[in-house]
């Protein structure tokens, strides 16, 4: 087997565009996998930032915490643009992904992490964009959640629903498309719930 390349160059880089994103054009090679140089080739990427997101979680009553909200991006997808997802946000310059998920649970669910623990980091989409994800689980009294939040000012209006794990998986399953985030963070969240209820039952609450 040939071993991976670990080599390219960047022959040209332009803005085409600059706005609250941006996207870059790259013109560039890079090595192949029988040897040699890729003819020049170009690409476009997308320029967002980074995020931070965190499932909510009630280890003592094993429920989460979801949200729904509208998103443009899933006009054309089947099934409604009214998604649910988990708690998320853009990391800003300085911020560390665990603050934006504290913040954030704050922001858009009215919700104290008394601890949190961090999955993975993922590439929400790497042939066109560089955002990296940093993925988490969040500890959380469930008790007094719900009710609708958002900052107007960003023209955000989230539901918040607090459900037994069982039936979010079942409403996930029963979905026509789902985000990644929340796919990825509640699969991890079946494989570990134990181990995640145990640890958290024995630690106090920050």
């Amino acid at each position: 087997m040939n071993e991976t390349p670990n080599e390219y160059e960047i022959l040209e880089r332009k803005t085409p565009f600059q706005g609250y994103f941006r996207i870059d054009k790259y013109k560039l090679r890079h090595r192949r996998f029988a040897g040699g140089w890729t003819e020049p080739f170009y690409r476009e990427v997308f320029e967002r930032g980074h995020a931070a997101a965190v499932l909510p979680y009630d280890p003592l009553r094993d429920e989460v915490v979801l949200q729904e909200q509208f998103r443009i991006g899933a006009l054309e997808a089947p099934g409604s643009p009214w998604l649910l997802e988990i708690v998320a946000g853009i990391i800003d310059a300085g911020e560390s992904a665990e603050e934006v998920a504290r913040r954030e649970a704050v922001e858009e669910a009215g919700l104290q992490l008394q601890d949190i623990h961090h999955i993975q980091d993922y590439l929400a989409s790497p042939g066109g964009t560089t955002e990296r994800v940093s993925l988490f689980v969040g500890r959380v009294d469930s008790s007094n959640a719900g009710g609708i939040f958002g900052l107007a000012v960003e023209a955000e209006d989230i539901r918040v629903r607090v459900l037994p794990f069982e039936q979010a998986m079942a409403e996930l399953a029963g979905r026509p498309i789902n985000v990644a985030s929340i796919v990825i963070a509640m699969q991890w969240l079946a494989l570990n719930r134990d181990m995640l209820r145990q640890i958290w039952s024995e630690a106090p609450a920050l």
